[in-house]
């Protein structure tokens, strides 16, 4: 059962992006929603997005006359990072957010890639799995 101060977002993403992601999140034991709440959360928290983003491979500008990539804040990651740091740190914050989750008594919500369905894991082990 959803939280009374929660709302559905609705976003359009490439189906094997979101099929590879969900894999991805299956193996760290969450589903979409729980990891779009951790990079939100993390984004909130830092009060800019939680990587760098940079124009340098795509060779986009942003602005035709000056030629200049925008300025991005800093985080915690610098350009050179590698992928293997973001995804650790990302990695990290679902767990930290996962234990919150298990700590406050609250289920945490999780996708079975086999069975294709999300479910919710109670801090006992039950699974409630959602509706067809």
């Amino acid at each position: 059962m959803p939280a009374q101060n929660d709302v559905r977002v609705t976003i359009r993403v490439d189906k094997d992006l979101k099929e590879q992601a969900d894999i991805l999140f299956d193996s760290l034991g969450l589903n979409m929603t729980t990891a779009l709440n951790v990079f939100l959360r993390k984004a909130v928290a830092e009060d800019a997005i939680p990587f760098s983003l940079s124009t340098k491979k795509s060779g986009i500008v942003s602005d035709a006359t000056t030629k200049e990539t925008p300025k991005v804040p800093k985080s915690e990651f610098e350009n050179d990072s590698s992928v293997s740091e973001a995804t650790k740190a990302f990695e990290t914050a679902v767990q930290d957010e996962v234990r919150t989750q298990k700590k406050s008594g609250f289920p945490v919500a999780r996708y079975d890639v086999k069975e294709k369905r999300a479910y919710l894991e109670y801090t006992d082990g039950k699974r409630e799995y959602v509706s067809k």
